[in-house]
This record gives C-alpha cells, structure tokens and sequence, in this order.
C-alpha cells in the first residue's frame, strides 16, 4: 500500500532554499520559469521537525554526519577509556569495514547511521577492545604530498590493509550492527554507502520538487544598515546590499512505500505506524528555515489531500503545466480548483480502482465538488482517517 500526500502552500516573500548564488532556487515547466525549493531541503525539514516537535523517540532517529568518529568515542570516554585511545580503537574499526577516515577524524563522506547503531559500535569496540588496540599500532597513513593518482592508491591499500588487520569476526558482527538500528528517518529516506552497498537502505518515501503553480518572477532587497556608534554629524550607511526573494504559490507531492517502511523497520508494524503519522505530521508543518529570520514566512498549507492507495502513484504536478493566475478567487483558491478538477480527469480516465481512501482539509471556503466526499474538517481529522486505511503488509493477491 501507499500514502500520498498533496499540499497547495503558498508563502509571502521568502528565500527558504537558495542556489550557489544566493538567488531563490527555480526551474522551468511548462514553458515558464517556476519557483522552486528541493527534494533535498523538504526532507531536511521534515526530518529536524521529527526530533523538534517531538514526533519520534530520539533512540528511532538516526544522525547524518562525518563525526563519527567523535560521537563514538565520546560514548567510550564516559565508560572510562581515554579519549586518544578510544579514537584511535573507533578509527580503525571503521576502517576494518572499509570506511575511510581522513587525518582530521571525520569520514570522508557523511553516514547515515541510526542511534542505535552508534550505540552497537560503541559496544562492539568495547568488547573488541584488546583486538582492536592492537590493529591501531600500524594505522596506515592517508594524504601526505603523493600525486592524485598515488594518493588514490594509497587511500585503497589503507582500506584493504585496514581490514587485514581487523579480525573477520569483528568485521562480520559490525557489518551486522549496521542494519539501520530501526531508525524511523533512515528507514523513510534511505541511505547510500558507496563503500558499502551491502549496508544500502532503499528509501520507503519519495519527495517531490516543490514547484509554484503560477508563474514566478524574482524581486530584489536593497538593504542598508547603519553604524550605532557612528559621529552625529556623519551620514550614509555602513553596509549596504541586496537579496533577492519571490513569492509563490507551491504544488508540493510525496508518497510513502507502506511495505518498504515496514521492511526497513524490521517488520515492526507499531513503530512503522508512528513513523507513518509522525511523517504526516511533518510533511504538513514543517517549513524550511532559509532567511526565516529576515523574512519570516512561516506560512501553512491551505490546501492538504492525502490519498492511501493499493497500487499506482499520481502526481498531480501537470495540473499547473499552465500557469494559474490568480483571479477573481485569489491564487490559492484558484490552484485548489485546478488541483481538484485534475485529480477528477485521472479518476475519469484510469478509474479509482485501488484507491482505497481519500480525505481532504481546505482552508479555502471555495466548494471543491470533485473532493466532496472527501472533505473532513481538521488535519487531525485527514491523518486517522489515513492512519485507519493503512495496511503495511503485502495482501498476497498481490505479492506474486
């Protein structure tokens, strides 16, 4: 089964994602230049809301990071090892599994590692300690002033020389550690190892771009600021500048693989339910932090339509090909009414065969006759109703 979600947002004058200009993020469909915030920052969102509105346990997180290294080996200081040595031992088991650890301590590229599995590393090092001490006595030597070439070279010899030294039985039951520790957002979003495909979790949801259902055109700030403490009798701004901003109106689209998330949380079917409505929960209200503090935009959906389906998945992205234009009902009403009117096309044309509920909330007071049965009043409403479809085991029908 799958849970997809629809939102209509729109925001006042914002940047909340920005390109490597600093210019709001943008892209072109249907022939017109559209505003834009990434896959990428919607999940980042969604993701710190789990832990800053209290929607999951910390232990069924996980944390995205290089310091490894630093986060295990604090875990072993407060049990009594010192800290070089409790590096030193973290290090070289991370590099008897094929990880590389650079001369700084971080990882040479970020992990996706559920708490818990950091909490089987530490326990692992311990219980290997002897073991794995002995392996850091020759800890080979990345970097240095070697030739790119040469420096790859050396970087493959220290993995392969780093696994030598680290019992295969230890490699074995640290492996085994790393199953993604039932970790809710891991589960949700996945994770890609490229030194360790075997460790890969596919993502059990999928996030769309946000894109502005009208046409979007950039504006630009020109801001000033002024010295407090400068002489009376001087006049003219100390700092001076401009950042540029839109506002729009976002289509925005995500959908949750309901067996998949089972199968990353270990067919634990009670914590897959919270994971299921804590995500519901953020998807809808977390808002992406760029520039809040200068422009505050802190503005909710006004339109949320959730759909628990068996089988299929819909977009509903080429409802605002065209561009909608605001109006005699405002924009938002406007691209409530397309949204609906398009969903009622695919239903016509495809049926609603495995469709198995709908439930819809609307800001908008505007009557959305192809959502009428639908309809419920509050946000709470649209989550029990969906959390009451849900089934995250395979019907075997279906598992052929």
């Amino acid at each position: 089964m799958f849970v997809e979600l629809h939102l209509i947002q729109n925001f006042a004058p914002s940047n909340l994602n920005r390109d490597d200009t600093g210019a709001p993020k943008d892209c072109e469909f249907g022939g017109h230049r559209r505003a834009r915030i990434s896959s990428q920052c919607l999940k980042r969102a969604i993701r710190t809301s789990f832990a800053q509105e209290r929607l999951l346990p910390r232990e069924h997180l996980a944390e995205r990071t290089k310091r490894v290294v630093d986060e295990i080996a604090q875990r072993l200081v407060v049990a009594g090892k010192s800290e070089g040595e409790a590096r030193a031992v973290v290090e070289a088991l991370l590099r008897g599994i094929g990880l590389s650890v650079e001369s700084d301590g971080k990882t040479q590229y970020l992990l996706f590692l559920g708490r818990d599995e950091l909490t089987r590393i530490a326990a692992l090092c311990e219980e290997h300690w002897d073991v794995l001490s002995k392996a850091t006595a020759d800890v080979p030597e990345t970097g240095g002033d070697e030739p790119p070439t040469r420096g790859r070279s050396t970087a493959r010899e220290a993995k392969r020389r780093g696994k030598a030294e680290v019992p295969r039985e230890v490699q074995a039951a640290t492996l085994s550690a790393l199953d993604g520790g039932k970790a809710a957002d891991l589960a949700l979003f996945g994770r890609m190892l490229a030194d360790l495909p075997r460790l890969n979790v596919d993502a059990a949801c999928q996030v769309a771009h946000a894109l502005s259902t009208n046409r979007a055109s950039m504006e630009f700030d020109f801001y000033t600021a002024v010295d407090d403490l400068r002489p009376e009798d001087t006049s003219g701004a100390d700092m001076l500048g401009t950042v540029e901003f839109n506002s729009a109106c976002f289509y925005r689209y995500t959908n949750v693989d309901l067996s998949q998330l089972m199968t990353n949380l270990g067919d634990d079917e009670e914590l897959a339910r919270r994971t299921l409505t804590a995500f519901l929960r953020a998807a809808i209200s977390a808002v992406p932090t760029g520039k809040q503090n200068s422009m505050a935009a802190q503005n909710p959906p006004s339109f949320v339509f959730a759909v628990a389906r068996e089988r299929g998945l819909w977009s509903l992205a080429n409802a605002f090909v065209n561009p909608v234009r605001s109006g005699g009902d405002g924009l938002v009403a406007s691209s409530i009414s397309v949204l609906a009117a398009y969903w009622a096309q695919l239903t016509a044309m495809y049926g609603q065969t495995g469709i198995v509920t709908t439930a819809a909330v609307s800001l908008e007071p505007t009557e959305i006759a192809p959502l009428r049965d639908a309809h419920v009043g509050t946000v709470e409403e649209l989550i029990n109703r969906i959390d009451a479809a849900a089934v995250f085991t395979v019907p075997s029908e279906l598992q052929a």
